[in-house]
């Protein structure tokens, strides 16, 4: 059987079906955003991410500062994603013969200002020759308080379902460096070639170099907030959200009105002429917050509305399924539709 008949996270259960946790210190393995490790007072948190050239990270319109930003960045949202606090990283690379010293010292810049800005110290890691261009392992460590720990499947129904920020707008992002890109190829000499970002800053920053909500993690501590199920959007909302509901049992409806999508992504996705509400849903690497609370903190969760947290929907019974409630009542069953890393094109 091919990989892709599979696709990732079937792939995922299908090698790891086996594992048995063995350390009594082993509470969480594979199947969240992190492992967790149970050591006295506080639990420790692990995840690690693997960015490949060619398949998560193009070089013809991404600066290596920008990708070492972000590779840290993903990492350090992973633990967010928990309710944690990231604190050290490991940092693994591959490298073809391309790869000058000063290129490397770029992309490091960009792990560093990432660490540095979020106070993660990076504690080791490892190089090596690369026949396929750059590679990029980074594994994460993290702490929390052991009744503060956030998994995917602790969501009940009737609870509120919330996401932080908006959505969409890395998606967009990458679908006009793509658009660029394709321009810049066509041309015979492209020497003088300049692209066409005016306006479109904030999408572009949303692709490149993406922002792990700690601040949301401190926001919901500040005022006694432990959700009761939490991802990160990494690979689209809507497979961020189904993931949630098949872990914890229970299914959803989400309404599109009131999904938050920024003016620019909307004036993007109508350029593109693009659906908007599919590219929100779908479109991935956000690395927003989506997290379900109990619905008698109702009215706490509207007065952090101006935290940019939003209430967009509320969990179900299992067997009502998880649906989008469009704009005029109609509900429409959610696919996960969103990043496949072994999706044939």
């Amino acid at each position: 059987m091919n990989v892709s008949e599979l696709g990732e996270f079937k792939l995922i259960e299908e090698l790891t079906k086996v594992i048995e946790l063995r350390n009594p210190s082993s509470l969480k393995g594979v199947g969240d955003d992190a492992a967790v490790m149970d050591y006295g007072d506080k639990q420790v948190l692990a995840t690690t991410d693997v960015l490949l050239q060619g398949i998560h990270f193009d070089l013809h319109y991404t600066p290596l500062k920008y990708l070492g930003y972000k590779a840290a960045a993903v990492n350090i949202s992973d633990i967010c994603a928990m309710n944690g606090k990231a604190t050290q990283m490991l940092v693994t690379i591959g490298i073809s013969k391309q790869f000058t010293v000063e290129m490397l010292e770029e992309l490091y810049s960009g792990i560093y200002a990432a660490c540095d800005q979020f106070g993660v110290d990076v504690v080791g890691g490892d190089t090596s020759a690369s026949l396929t261009g750059l590679t990029i392992s980074i594994t994460c460590l993290g702490v929390a308080d052991k009744d503060k720990v956030v998994y995917r499947s602790g969501a009940k129904p009737n609870q509120l379902i919330c996401v932080t920020g908006d959505l969409g707008a890395a998606y967009m992002g990458l679908q006009l460096l793509e658009r660029e890109k394709r321009i810049f190829l066509s041309q015979k000499d492209n020497e003088g070639f300049q692209p066409d970002f005016a306006t479109k800053e904030y999408i572009l920053q949303r692709q490149m170099r993406p922002e792990p909500r700690v601040d949301i993690v401190r926001i919901l501590a500040e005022h006694n907030i432990v959700p009761t199920a939490m991802m990160d959007v990494s690979d689209g909302f809507s497979s961020e959200l189904l993931h949630i509901c098949k872990d914890s049992k229970v299914g959803c409806r989400v309404y599109e009105d009131r999904i938050p999508i920024d003016y620019v992504t909307a004036t993007q996705a109508e350029e593109f002429n693009m659906n908007l509400t599919t590219a929100a849903l779908n479109g991935g690497e956000d690395y927003e917050l989506l997290f379900t609370v109990p619905v008698e903190l109702h009215e706490q969760m509207k007065a952090l509305a101006e935290e940019n947290i939003h209430i967009i929907g509320r969990t179900t019974t299992e067997d009502e399924g998880a649906c989008l409630v469009t704009r005029d009542g109609q509900e429409i069953t959610l696919k996960a539709q969103g990043w496949n890393a072994f999706k044939q094109e």
